[in-house]
């Protein structure tokens, strides 16, 4: 079997080991070793094969590989080689398709088997074309990159021409002309779309749609005579307002039922302190952890009901922690004794004049004047008010306003007064009243409130 050594040959094994190349390197009547050997058309992973001849189910002899010195044309073609379990991918491989352009001597003729050129063994110019530095390929078990395995499945050529010329984007910006465009878009759009744009730069509340739309108007409450300025509320319910006549009945048929005064300064002053702590910055501002900017608040009580619900907002609000000082215009007024004795628990500041009290505050609830044809005056006060400059809160103020004192926020009870515009934004607090109070002065009524304790009063436009 020496003769045969160096001879390139092509074994068919059976089928689960496939079909072998190689040159042989040593041979007996037991097995065949080859060298530099492919399995199915790739490279074994050893260097050396050998084969047993119970496998081999056919054997051909190509050439020798010494005398394999003629010339021949090759075809380069590049293949990327697939993963294969089993086995590792070193690099891409290329396949030459040889035809021998003379017949080696002491041969009879016939074609060249295909021969497998690896890359690893090949310095030619038309390989290392496809080698450069992008998307490697992790080799398993050796922890090496290898590089050009993606450069072949990708772009199938080497990238070897550049662009010559930059591109002019001024020129061809040049070529569309945008604001024959634009015109011939803003003709085709509806008229509201064009308003709305024209709007575009408006600033709107949180409360405002930018398209502008009328709120719905729609009555649920009616009073036996309609003579003074109606109200509407965020939702569009029409509030009309009372004549102080007609309140005082209806207080006078709630005190007769049950609804006593001592309940009702309790919710007027529940609605107020809900109104003074949203003033103040609600949970931001009385928050345990900003001590350092924590609220005062001064009350001013003046010697009627209003004083002694004021007194009352007085209390809750220093149960919430807020600072509160107190000014008194008197002490010995029946009406806000019962209040006076339940504040003076809370050890909050009482003063009776009015150069005791703070110079700077953050919010400033009156309660000095009653509903009267010529409510009284006080000029120091409106003075010291002037001069804090922080929000005032009225409570039930006259409709004509506290003389001297322009307040930014007025709590009104149950159902407005024909107030003028002295007394800042409206809102109406909701006392609890059952229907049948209403009913038996001659009003109609439905409640207005919803899910809300105090509900704001915008002036109708037709009033």
């Amino acid at each position: 079997m020496a003769q045969w050594i160096g001879y390139m040959v092509s074994i068919k094994c059976r089928e689960e080991l496939g079909i072998f190349q190689g040159e042989i390197k040593a041979a007996t009547n037991q097995q065949i070793t080859l060298t530099k050997a492919f399995c199915n058309g790739f490279p074994c992973e050893h260097n050396e094969v050998r084969i047993r001849a119970c496998d081999i189910l056919d054997l051909k002899l190509i050439d020798k590989q010494s005398e394999m010195t003629q010339q021949h044309s090759t075809v380069t073609i590049a293949k990327p080689i697939a993963k294969r379990a089993g086995r590792t991918q070193s690099a891409s491989e290329n396949i030459a398709v040889a035809s021998s352009s003379s017949k080696p001597s002491g041969s009879q003729t016939r074609s060249k088997p295909i021969d497998i050129v690896d890359v690893r063994q090949n310095g030619s110019d038309q390989v290392n074309s496809f080698k450069n530095n992008t998307p490697n390929k992790r080799e398993k078990g050796k922890g090496k990159w290898i590089k050009g395995w993606k450069d072949e499945e990708c772009f199938g050529s080497p990238l070897d021409h550049s662009i010559s010329k930059d591109f002019d984007f001024e020129k061809n910006l040049a070529l569309f002309n945008k604001r024959a465009l634009w015109d011939e878009l803003n003709a085709q759009r509806p008229d509201f779309v064009k308003n709305a744009e024209n709007k575009k730069n408006a600033k709107y509340r949180h409360d405002e749609n930018v398209i502008a739309t009328m709120p719905t108007a729609y009555r649920q409450i009616e009073v036996p005579k309609q003579d003074f300025c109606e109200y509407v509320t965020d939702d569009g319910l029409i509030i009309p307002s009372i004549s102080r006549t007609l309140r005082t009945k209806l207080f006078e048929a709630a005190e007769r039922l049950g609804l006593t005064w001592e309940k009702r300064v309790e919710l007027m002053g529940r609605a107020a302190t809900e109104i003074s702590i949203q003033l103040l910055g609600g949970g931001h501002r009385l928050n345990p952890q900003n001590t350092h900017q924590w609220p005062t608040v001064v009350i001013l009580a003046g010697p009627y009901k209003q004083g002694a619900i004021s007194i009352n907002a007085g209390r809750q609000l220093a149960s919430h922690g807020v600072r509160i000082v107190l000014y008194l215009m008197s002490t010995e007024v029946p009406i806000l004794k019962k209040e006076l004795s339940l504040y003076m628990l809370t050890k909050n500041r009482v003063v009776t004049n009015i150069g005791d009290l703070p110079n700077v505050s953050d919010l400033i609830i009156v309660g000095l004047c009653e509903e009267s044809d010529s409510p009284r005056r006080y000029p120091g006060m409106a003075q010291w008010i002037n001069k804090n400059k922080a929000p005032v809160l009225a409570l039930d103020p006259p409709t004509i306003g506290t003389p001297g004192i322009s307040p930014k926020f007025s709590l009104l009870p149950v159902l407005p007064l024909p107030h003028s515009s002295n007394n800042g934004k409206l809102y109406l607090c909701n006392l609890g009243f059952p229907v049948d109070i209403f009913n038996e002065v001659g009003i109609k009524y439905k409640s207005p409130f919803g899910p809300k304790f105090v509900i704001p009063l915008h002036p109708k436009e037709d009033c």
